[in-house]
C-alpha cells in the first residue's frame, strides 16, 4: 500500500498500489496522513513517489463507489481525512520532495501541490480530472490555488482538460521538468541541496513561504532570532573558512 523506508536523512516513501495506477482508498489515505504527521529526527528530507507507470491516478474507482452510497454526514468525515493529508505535507516540519511520472490525476494532483519540491518526467500528464465524474476538486483547491493562481485553477478545475508536463511547469504546479531517464538524478539534486543546508533554516523557510509575508518588523525579528542560533553561525564560519558545516549530510 504505502511503503515507507528510511535512509539516514531521507524518508522515501512510495505509494504502492500499481495495478489501479496508485489511485487512492481509505487505507492509503490515512497510511500517508500518519506518516507525514510522524516525520522527526533524523529524517531531514521526504521523496515521495509512485511505483509502476504511475506517480497517482486519483481515487480509486471502487473506493469512490463506496463513498458514493455514504450519507452527507460520512462523506464529509471522509473527505476531512483526505483534506488533512494535504495539509500534514505543509506542516511536516522537513521538505517533501515530489518525483512525479506518468499519469497524475485529481488527488495526485493534489499531492504534487502540497509538495515543496515537485519534479517531474516530461512524459508525465497531469487533470484536475474530477468534473469528468460529476464531482469537484474541493479537498486539493485550497494548495492549488495557492500553487498555480485561480486563473489557472478556473480554466482546469472546469474543463477536467488533461495537459502535460511542459504546461504544468509553466503554470507553476511543478517546479522542474526532465526526460524520464534524469528523473531520479533531479530529484537526488534536489535532495542534496537539502542535506547541505541548516535543517532548523530549512525548516523554518517552508514554514514562512506558506504564510502570508511578513511585516518589516516581523522579518527582521525572524532573521535575527536565527542569526543567534548555533546553526547560523556554524553555517556562516563554515562558508568563510570554506569548508563545508557540520551540519551538511550526504543521502
Amino acid at each position: 500500500m504505502l511503503r515507507v523506508e528510511s535512509n539516514g536523512p531521507v524518508l522515501y516513501v512510495t505509494l504502492e498500489r500499481p495495478d489501479v495506477r496508485n489511485a487512492l482508498d481509505e487505507e492509503l489515505i490515512q497510511d500517508l496522513y500518519e506518516t507525514f504527521t510522524t516525520v522527526a529526527e533524523p529524517t531531514r528530507v521526504v521523496v515521495l513517489a509512485g511505483d509502476g507507470l504511475s506517480f497517482c491516478a486519483g481515487g480509486d474507482l471502487n473506493y469512490m463507489r463506496r463513498v458514493a452510497a455514504y450519507t452527507e454526514e460520512q462523506n464529509y468525515e471522509d473527505a476531512f481525512r483526505l483534506a488533512w493529508v494535504f495539509q500534514s505535507m505543509l506542516e511536516c516540519p522537513v521538505p517533501i520532495v515530489a518525483k512525479i511520472h506518468g499519469a497524475t490525476f485529481g488527488g495526485g494532483c493534489g499531492l504534487v501541490a502540497a509538495a515543496d519540491v515537485a519534479v517531474a518526467a516530461s512524459d508525465a500528464q497531469f487533470a484536475f480530472s474530477e468534473v469528468r465524474l460529476g464531482l469537484v476538486p474541493a479537498t486539493i483547491s485550497p494548495f492549488v490555488i495557492q500553487k498555480i493562481g485561480a486563473g489557472h485553477a478556473r480554466s482546469l478545475f472546469t474543463t477536467g482538460e488533461l495537459f502535460n508536463a511542459e504546461r504544468a511547469l509553466h503554470i507553476g504546479l511543478i517546479h522542474d521538468m526532465v526526460v524520464h531517464a534524469d528523473l531520479a538524478f533531479a530529484v537526488e539534486r534536489r535532495v542534496k541541496a537539502i542535506l547541505a543546508a541548516g535543517p532548523k533554516a530549512v525548516s523554518e523557510a517552508k514554514r514562512i513561504a506558506q504564510n502570508p509575508p511578513l511585516s518589516l518588523e516581523e522579518s527582521a525579528r525572524l532573521l535575527a532570532k536565527i542569526r543567534s542560533t548555533d546553526e547560523a553561525r556554524e553555517g556562516v564560519s563554515a562558508f568563510l573558512e570554506r569548508r563545508p558545516a557540520r551540519y551538511a549530510v550526504s543521502p
